[in-house]
C-alpha cells in the first residue's frame, strides 16, 4: 500500500515582522503546526493500515475544527513560554498568561488567547458574543474529492491570523427561530484582522 503523506509547516510562510503578545514566538506556532500535522500522520496511517477511514473523512465539519482548536491549544500551551491553558471549561480565553489567574481558570479573562479554526478563507469565525481580545484563527484545508479516498491530500493550515479585536470591530447576527445570537467581525473588523497575518501557506 501506498504510505499516506505528511504535511510540513512552510518556515518561509512566516510574517517575521508581526509583533506577537505574551511573549509569544514563531516558533511556537511552527511547532504547534507540526505537532497537529504528526498526529493526523500516525493516526491516519494506523487507520489506513486498518481498511478504516482517514480521521478527516469521519469527522464531521464543526467537530473537526473544535479537536483542531483544542489540540492548537493544548500544544501551544506546551511550548509558549507565559501561556497555560484555560483550566476553566468553555472559559474564555482558551491561553491564559499563566499566574494572572487563580489556579489558571477563569471564566471571562482579558488576559490571553483565543484560539479559532475554520476552512473559511480570510479567517472569518462566529462567537457567541464580542469582546475585546486577543484572537488567533488557524484557517486549514481538508480533501474530501480525490479518489481514491486513500489518495486523499493531509490536512493542511493554509492561514493564521493574530491580532487584537474590539467590541467596535463586531457586527451582530440576528438569532433564527432555533439558532443562538452570534457575532462576527465587520468588513472592517475583518479587513483590519486580516493586515495581523502570521501565516500564509506558499
Amino acid at each position: 500500500m501506498r504510505p499516506i503523506d505528511r504535511s510540513h509547516v512552510a518556515p518561509a510562510g512566516f510574517n517575521r515582522e508581526l509583533r506577537l503578545p505574551y511573549e509569544l514566538r514563531v516558533k511556537d506556532f511552527d511547532l504547534a503546526m507540526q505537532d497537529v500535522y504528526d498526529f493526523f500522520f500516525d493516526v491516519n496511517s494506523n487507520l489506513l493500515g486498518r481498511g478504516l477511514k482517514r480521521l478527516d473523512d469521519v469527522l464531521r465539519p464543526a467537530a473537526m475544527s473544535g479537536f483542531i482548536s483544542d489540540m492548537l491549544t493544548a500544544s501551544l500551551a506546551n511550548h509558549a513560554r507565559s501561556l497555560t491553558e484555560n483550566r476553566y471549561h468553555n472559559g474564555h480565553p482558551d491561553l491564559l498568561v499563566e499566574g494572572v489567574y487563580p489556579d489558571d481558570s477563569v471564566a471571562a479573562g482579558e488576559e490571553g488567547v483565543e484560539i479559532k479554526t475554520t476552512r473559511k478563507k480570510g479567517g472569518a469565525v462566529d462567537f457567541h458574543g464580542a469582546r475585546d481580545q486577543w484572537l488567533c484563527v488557524f484557517v486549514y484545508e481538508t480533501d474530501h474529492v480525490t479518489e481514491p479516498a486513500r489518495a486523499r491530500r493531509p490536512m493542511v493550515f493554509t492561514e493564521v491570523y493574530l491580532g487584537y479585536v474590539t467590541v467596535d470591530d463586531f457586527r451582530r447576527n440576528e438569532r433564527g427561530e432555533l439558532g443562538t445570537r452570534t457575532a462576527t467581525l465587520d468588513r472592517d473588523g475583518i479587513r483590519k484582522f486580516r493586515q495581523s497575518w502570521l501565516y500564509r501557506l506558499l
